[in-house]
């Protein structure tokens, strides 16, 4: 729970994380025995996949009349924000002690990053260079990479690495039901939410690697790598 920002703007509840932090040192046996069997069953409570969307306008965009204009900030409740975090510790620990995740994967990756990703495609174009080979690198950035996740390849990627079942149900019931609100003056939407993740929510850097893991770990023809590295900015 201190992990969290307390200063973050609250989901709909009107939570921030000190308020959960103080309410945890009165009723701790409470809050443990409700995460614990939220962990075990595979339940994840239907208070906690609402969403409250708030629209932010691009600099310089303010006089532009597309929908592209707003950066959408999504507002979620702390208490599944801390659920979503003892669920995506469990699965990494999960996919990094058994060696899943491809080589090739250098963004959201402790301890490597973009630099380490340059610097391999780098040593590739110097060995063809020493080798008087040709070189060809092609580039391709995924627009809208969380806001397409597309969850049933999550659960298959799941799957695939034997992922345990209870963190598998949980994942896959923090899918189911998900719903959106939109307010802008007096107007007011609700849809329902059927792929993607929030921008910086606790589990999508990590639900990219494992979604994409199986294209980096596809056999090509010889002298070809697939790197795979999250530009931030």
């Amino acid at each position: 729970m201190r992990k969290f920002n307390p200063k973050k703007a609250p989901g709909e509840d009107g939570l921030t994380s000190d308020i959960l932090t103080r309410a945890f040192q009165v009723f701790p046996l409470f809050f443990t025995q409700m995460y614990n069997t939220c962990l075990k069953e595979g339940c994840f409570p239907k208070k906690w996949k609402h969403s409250v969307i708030i629209p932010i306008t691009k600099p310089g965009k303010e006089e532009c009349n597309a929908v592209s204009k707003y950066r959408p900030i999504i507002l979620l409740n702390i208490g599944g924000k801390l659920l979503e975090r003892l669920m995506i510790d469990r699965i990494l620990f999960h996919i990094y002690s058994n060696d899943f995740l491809s080589d090739n994967q250098y963004g959201f990756t402790p301890q490597r990053g973009t630099v380490d990703a340059a610097m391999e495609v780098k040593n590739l174009i110097e060995e063809s260079l020493r080798l008087k080979q040709c070189a060809v690198v092609i580039s391709l950035d995924v627009k809208g990479a969380f806001d397409a996740a597309w969850w049933p390849g999550i659960l298959k990627q799941f799957r695939e690495v034997k992922c345990p079942k209870n963190l598998y149900n949980l994942s896959a019931s923090s899918f189911s039901n998900r719903k959106a609100t939109l307010s802008i003056n007096n107007y007011k939407v609700e849809r329902e939410v059927q792929r993607g993740f929030p921008q910086g929510s606790c589990c999508g850097p990590a639900y990219w690697n494992i979604m994409y893991n199986s294209l980096l770990k596809l056999k090509f023809t010889s002298r070809t790598k697939v790197i795979a590295f999250a530009d931030l900015f």
